[in-house]
């Protein structure tokens, strides 16, 4: 399975990891990337795909970018925690993929994006069997021979423990995971640690809870949320008041990628991270019980899902999206024949 990735070289002046995980979605990039792929989502179809939590039924918001009527090549997009379908970082693989013939599905996690009102309770971060079932629901409508799974932060945390629960049945050729959370614990002590990442999700995070709110008022008793100062208070009164979870600790474990949690995984996995991540320590990496079907890069420079590899602002990240799926297609073929 193994696919030799190029290595990463930021450009001149632009190494510094704050500065890469800031330009992937900052500064002029979405303006560029949403001219780019202007063509791609023009075409998008809005669609509501039907998950399930516990087997109760939920609606989750998702885009399908169409290629080609006739392929059958499909790749499925996560987005990160209070970033959407939308976000820059997802549209830039999105239309590189797309521009290589790959139909393309872009996720919302719930209450993320416009899905606010979709469903009566609130978002956590342990719920990848709600969008696994979501992407089989969306398989069964529209078949496609091959599927790709990638995810970005939370997004790939999701795209793994997907694919480790659910990757055989739903027919994943490959999935792969950029700067996932391997221990959720220690990301938010790492967002705590950078007064621009804490403010940051505080208040993005409160703006969501908020709108959450608005739409559910009886989440919450009277439906207001309190005001915070600090985002891990937000999180405790969070886990408390609008979780199955006693506390922020239990919480996090219940998503965590570290221990035995990746041991089913079947489909060739990649996890790629980088050595100066501002916001996933790369020491967590030593606490993964690493399954055969699991590759991980490490990179020194990158930042948190930056990989910005030169001043026309393109995403390394992209390439190597495009480099695995299309080695894996390959290796389905060569099973076919």
């Amino acid at each position: 399975m193994h696919t030799d990735l190029p290595p990463f070289f930021p450009p001149k002046g632009m190494g510094n990891a704050h500065l890469q995980s800031m330009l992937n979605s900052m500064g002029p990039r979405p303006w560029k990337v949403t001219r780019n792929s202007s063509a791609m989502t023009a075409r998008s179809q809005t669609l509501l795909l039907e998950g399930r939590y516990e087997n109760q039924p939920f609606k989750l918001l998702a885009y399908f970018d169409q290629a080609d009527r006739s392929n059958q090549r499909l790749a499925i997009l996560l987005h990160g925690w209070e970033g959407s379908a939308q976000s820059t970082y997802l549209l830039s693989a999105a239309n590189h993929l797309y521009r290589q013939g790959f139909n393309i599905l872009r996720l919302n996690l719930r209450d993320h994006g416009e899905s606010f009102h979709l469903t009566p309770t609130a978002f956590n971060s342990t719920l990848s069997e709600e969008i696994s079932t979501a992407i089989a629901s969306f398989l069964k409508a529209s078949p496609h021979r091959e599927h790709y799974l990638a995810g970005y932060s939370l997004g790939g945390n999701f795209a793994l423990r997907i694919a480790a629960d659910a990757g055989e049945i739903l027919g994943l050729s490959a999935v792969t995971a950029i700067c996932p959370p391997v221990d959720p614990a220690h990301a938010m002590d790492r967002i705590m640690a950078g007064p621009m990442y804490r403010n940051y999700f505080l208040d993005k995070w409160s703006n969501s809870l908020r709108t959450k709110l608005h739409y559910y008022p009886e989440l919450l008793n009277g439906g207001m949320l309190p005001r915070f100062e600090v985002l891990t208070d937000l999180n405790d009164f969070f886990v408390r008041e609008l979780t199955p979870y006693g506390n922020a600790e239990e919480y996090f474990a219940a998503y965590a990628l570290y221990g035995d949690r990746l041991n089913n995984l079947q489909v060739p996995a990649y996890l790629i991270t980088s050595e100066d991540d501002p916001i996933v320590p790369v020491s967590d990496l030593t606490k993964l019980n690493k399954p055969p079907s699991l590759q991980v890069v490490v990179t020194p420079r990158g930042g948190h899902c930056g990989f910005i590899e030169n001043y026309r602002l393109d995403s390394w990240g992209d390439r190597c999206l495009s480099q695995i799926f299309n080695h894996h297609r390959n290796t389905t073929e060569s099973a076919h024949h």
